[in-house]
């Protein structure tokens, strides 16, 4: 009999430790990624920079672009400078909104890309998804995933912590997300793919249950090794599907009704998957997820990252907008405002204060 399988798209490269930075020019060198050493290398004025001076000796090929932020027209101008030269690949080194933007110019110009994270605020280091604000609020655009990604745990640490924190908060969500996706299947007869979910599922439980704290090199290692997952978990699937559900619909509400406002990507994900699982009547894993989450002092109350009671009843009623399709326990119950608030209302009493 014939064997049957399929490609995953994933990263030739996974690089995860302690002074991963210090070999990054060997990566580059793997003929796969540049038989020439030119590289266009994008870089943000703040995190990136700092490192440029540590690591231009290794990469002499390379040619720097200093990026303004994360706009759909920063990563237009970047691809469109990108495509003048005769690079072999693009690096991003950065936040989030370099890396997205570097994903977005790769694809555009046809180049593969290198992930070169200094933050772990997010899953989209690894996923086939460049977030990009416009004119219209913020975008999501598809792109390949990085050819490599290599994270420096050192370079991690020395991060602001709430970027840590934030990306606990999106890790921990997955667990969320797949849970509204079996609902989806359930109810609507939405096909899961069992292998995205699987990898989803366990890189968010890593998080969930690992005993250790954000000072400890075995935690950041879990952590990065989960929002690597989390990425090539959305490549299977095809889509943001394993880990995106009501969790993000919640996320994009804030940003969108109170744009001047929302708070980190992963804190309002981390909240809005602990109110998640409380909705879908899974009280036990709903505290269990709050504990956790505070212990590592992320927000598991609106009024933790300046909202009221009401501002959040209103998110919450507006989350089923933001992913016209997507079916999560807030579709599935369809609560109104006075509903969604009594539930809020047992949700605090429950994990307290």
């Amino acid at each position: 009999m014939p064997v049957l399988t399929r490609l995953i798209p994933s990263p030739l490269v996974v690089d995860i430790r302690p002074g991963a930075l210090d070999d990054l020019a060997c990566v580059l060198a793997d003929e796969r990624i540049s038989h020439s050493g030119r590289l266009a290398v994008a870089v943000s004025g703040g995190s990136g920079a700092k490192l440029r001076e540590r690591i231009s000796p290794g990469m002499p090929g390379a040619t720097w672009y200093e990026v303004g932020g994360g706009t759909l027209d920063d990563a237009v101008r970047l691809a469109s400078d990108i495509k003048a030269g005769h690079y072999d690949a693009v690096v991003g080194l950065g936040g989030g909104k370099i890396i997205d933007c570097a994903k977005f110019a790769a694809a555009r110009v046809g180049l593969p890309l290198v992930a070169v994270p200094t933050n772990l605020a997010h899953d989209g280091l690894c996923s086939p998804v460049a977030t990009l604000d416009n004119d219209a609020g913020r975008g999501s655009y598809g792109v390949p995933n990085p050819i490599a990604v290599v994270i420096d745990l050192d370079v991690i640490r020395e991060a602001p912590v709430r970027f840590v924190r934030a990306g606990i908060g999106d890790a921990v969500s997955n667990i969320s997300a797949i849970a509204d996706w079996e609902l989806a299947n359930r109810v609507k007869g939405e096909r899961i793919d069992g292998l995205a979910a699987a990898m989803a599922r366990q890189a968010g439980e890593a998080v969930l249950r690992h005993p250790g704290g954000i000072g400890d090199n075995d935690f950041l290692q879990v952590l990065a090794e989960a929002l690597v997952l989390s990425g090539i978990a959305m490549s299977v699937s095809g889509d943001s599907r394993p880990s995106s559900g009501a969790c993000h619909e919640i996320n994009h509400a804030f940003d969108l009704l109170y744009p001047k406002r929302a708070a980190a990507h992963g804190e309002q994900c981390g909240l809005g998957a602990a109110f998640a699982m409380w909705l879908r009547g899974a009280h036990e894993e709903s505290a269990y997820m709050a504990e956790v989450l505070r212990r590592h002092g992320l927000p598991v109350l609106p009024d933790e990252i300046g909202f009221t009671t009401d501002e959040f009843v209103k998110a919450v009623e507006f989350a089923p907008e933001t992913r016209p399709g997507r079916y999560t326990i807030l579709e599935h119950l369809d609560l109104n405002p006075e509903q969604i608030k009594d539930t809020y209302t047992d949700y605090v009493k429950a994990i307290g204060s």
